[in-house]
């Protein structure tokens, strides 16, 4: 089973092009895997969609993946991650999830020195209240500050990674979150590492940043570790792109994140059969 299961795709999806932040990471911790990605850019963003919906979206998501035959999801999405986990892993059994919540909330609680944590997310996963509940299971001690930030992934999904735009908007939603004297932030959605270097030049050197995407490629490691089902062979994986829906400016912004050019990789998929 598990030999069978080694050369086996890891899948990884999001609402869009966020969740490439986790495949990037994920590759380069583990570079001969094959990794597919699907990314719901029709649909984007999730954050603002109602519990039933994020829900229904999230079987679609893990539907396609399972038909490619992938031996591990990753959830990259934190939106999923906070209202949809427990449905996906009672659904599916037979197959590890990894989601971007556990990941973040762990190791912010690890490296805290006053307690006070921040986080940024969509509104669907500060609504949740996710981040809050895992956090103060780590340490009751936490105290979380939350903002919902939903104009961040539309800007994400426009490429407007830097500027005075985006740095106006980030320093309206940073600032409250500054003035409560927090000393770690975690970044609760996977389009927002496109943001650090903005964000850490607002919060300063004081602050420290959780980034989802490099937390998460860790734990992927660390289960495929556990389960030995690593991919034994020494080539590098090939990666393969599925979305939803393709924006003319994709190819550019994967070129942009990966340093690969995977145009001629890229498929669209009608997501609605699954």
């Amino acid at each position: 089973m598990r030999k069978n299961s080694q050369s086996k795709p890891i899948g990884i999806f999001d609402s869009g092009i966020g969740g490439l932040t986790v495949l990037k990471e994920v590759r380069k911790v583990l570079p001969n895997e094959d990794l597919i990605y699907f990314g719901d850019t029709a649909r984007v963003p999730y954050g603002i969609k109602s519990v039933e919906t994020i829900q229904k979206y999230a079987i679609q998501d893990a539907n396609f993946l399972l038909q490619k035959d992938v031996k591990l999801i990753v959830v990259a999405c934190n939106t999923v991650s906070s209202n949809a986990m427990d449905l996906l892993k009672s659904k599916y059994k037979n197959i590890p999830f990894v989601d971007v919540l556990i990941p973040n909330a762990l190791y912010a609680s690890q490296i805290t020195n006053n307690l006070k944590i921040g986080v940024i997310g969509t509104p669907a996963t500060i609504g949740s209240g996710s981040y809050r509940k895992v956090l103060k299971r780590f340490n009751p001690k936490i105290k979380v500050f939350s903002k919902m930030t939903p104009l961040l992934v539309p800007l994400a999904e426009e490429g407007f990674f830097k500027g005075d735009i985006t740095r106006l908007v980030l320093k309206n939603y940073l600032s409250e979150l500054i003035n409560k004297n927090i000393d770690t932030l975690i970044l609760g959605c996977t389009h927002y590492p496109l943001f650090e270097k903005e964000i850490s030049k607002i919060c300063g050197k004081k602050i420290s940043i959780v980034n989802s995407a490099l937390q998460t490629a860790r734990t992927v490691k660390h289960i495929l570790e556990d389960n030995g089902i690593e991919n034994p062979k020494e080539s590098t994986g090939d990666i393969k792109l599925y979305l939803s829906d393709i924006p003319a400016n994709f190819s550019k912004i994967v070129y942009k994140f990966l340093k690969l050019d995977l145009k001629n990789r890229i498929e669209k998929v009608d997501i609605d059969k699954y």
